[in-house]
């Protein structure tokens, strides 16, 4: 059966509900916060359809129906039309934005720097960004206030040019920051403007900023490889990899411009995921200080009241539960979008050519039929048992499918080593009673800075 029939279709498929929402609520709901335009049947409802401006949209929140979508039907599915325009004009055609056999060599090419001896060997520059942050925040004095995300967002960036780039080289990071926030901006006015299919011309607010922050970036990231390509050094780094990079069936490797596509996906994307995830970690330990008490006796019995070294890592199991479950409540990339290049059956209906799957990350890891209280904040979750008793795709902070992120495991190792490191040493507590409400500007940041006081453990 097509889904093409809106008005009878949930007489039709008693699975698919339909939202029936105005373009007249939704295009500005999408322009201040893409999150609050979806559909609200999609945290209780498996699928859900809805229609805005002539474009189909068909949300997944059923588990094994996000398998068949992502695993099953992979090769007929691409990134579509929203991600080129929200992203590509930083990211080019790297690997988050890619498609086909493009995509596919891309992602045989940066694998070896993600193979599980390699990651081991990053986690001392790991560890030592950490007790960087570490010495910075006590060196300010008791009672000092930090933006949290801002502090993450540095902590990160300094491991992902020292691990993929060994160095920042010549990259201001400051401004590299300040880049990625100008950039991510206005993505939600791209949303929009693309539903409505407006010309990419057409301007909105942010737009000049967010053009200059993505030449900017790609301006340090090309003069950085092209010194790299004039004075080959011997650095075994991604920069190494992808430069030394060859397409297997053409032989063909990576111009500076695709080389630069990747690796601005990593620092953007890379750093920027895993910084959030950490804020929200942070912030949620301090409302929860049982949760907190539990993580740091884990740290004082695995590091016997030592500094935290690489082999401690792999044994504070619930200090990553913590981590996981902070990014079930807040994930950090909330809504994958895909569309049909062509017609596929899926459930008891058949998306039809041109249509727009939306799995909502965060509608599912907020589904009151996967998750007992899912407003809860409860690490136990991951214990586990738990986690195996539970769909695989029920919880997918890095992604699901082919494209899952490459760097799933590099994220959860550098949070885990960032954790220890910092609440071994430092106790943060919020300036506010409430969280921040979180926004999503493609990644989901809290709407407003959260400032923290922080004081030394034991003080």
């Amino acid at each position: 059966m097509s889904i093409d029939a809106l008005p009878v279709i949930s007489e039709q498929c008693p699975g698919v509900a339909v939202s029936r929402r105005s373009p007249l609520t939704v295009i500005p709901a999408l322009v201040r916060d893409p999150l609050r335009a979806l559909p609200p049947e999609i945290y209780h409802e498996p699928v859900v359809y809805s229609q805005v401006a002539g474009r189909r949209r068909i949300l997944l929140a059923d588990p094994a129906l996000i398998h068949e979508a992502l695993v099953r039907n992979a090769e007929v599915l691409n990134k579509g039309e929203d991600v080129r325009r929200a992203l590509g004009p930083a990211l080019g055609q790297g690997l988050l934005t890619a498609d086909g056999a493009h995509w596919r060599w891309q992602r045989q090419s940066v694998a070896p720097a993600f193979r599980h001896e390699k990651l081991m060997g990053l986690l001392p520059a790991m560890i030592a960004a950490a007790e960087k942050t570490r010495d910075r925040w006590l060196a300010s004095g008791p009672g000092s206030s930090i933006g949290i995300g801002h502090e993450m967002m540095r902590t990160t960036f300094d491991i992902i040019v020292e691990t993929m780039m060994s160095g920042p080289g010549g990259i201001d990071v400051a401004r590299v920051e300040r880049g990625i926030t100008d950039y991510l901006k206005p993505t939600g006015w791209i949303f929009a403007l693309s539903i409505l299919d407006a010309p990419d011309w057409l301007p909105y607010p942010g737009r000049r900023r967010a053009s200059a922050a993505a030449a900017y970036l790609r301006s340090a990231i090309t003069r950085m490889i092209a010194e790299r390509r004039r004075k080959p050094d011997g650095r075994e780094d991604l920069v190494a990899l992808l430069l030394a990079a060859s397409d297997p069936e053409s032989g063909r490797t990576m111009s500076d411009e695709e080389i630069a596509d990747n690796l601005l996906t990593f620092v953007t994307a890379g750093h920027e995921t895993t910084a959030l995830g950490l804020a929200w970690t942070f912030l949620l330990l301090a409302r929860h200080p049982e949760h907190e008490a539990r993580v740091l006796a884990e740290i004082d019995a695995v590091t016997k009241g030592e500094s935290v070294r690489p082999e401690h890592i792999a044994q504070l199991a619930h200090t990553r539960q913590v981590f996981s479950e902070a990014m079930r409540l807040y994930p950090p990339a909330p809504i994958i979008t895909r569309t049909a290049t062509r017609a596929f059956p899926l459930g008891g209906f058949t998306v039809p050519e041109g249509a727009v799957l939306i799995v909502p990350i965060h509608a599912v890891h907020h589904h009151a039929a996967l998750w007992e209280k899912p407003e809860r904040f409860d690490p136990e979750r991951f214990a586990p048992e738990q986690a195996k008793s539970r769909h695989r795709y029920a919880y997918m902070p890095f992604g699901a499918g082919p494209r899952i992120c490459i760097g799933s495991a590099f994220a959860s190792m550098e949070a885990v080593a960032i954790l220890a490191v910092l609440l071994q040493a430092v106790r943060l507590r919020g300036t506010s009673g409430d969280l921040p409400a979180p926004m999503m500007k493609v990644t989901l940041r809290p709407r407003k800075e959260a400032q923290m006081r922080v004081a030394a453990r034991g003080s």
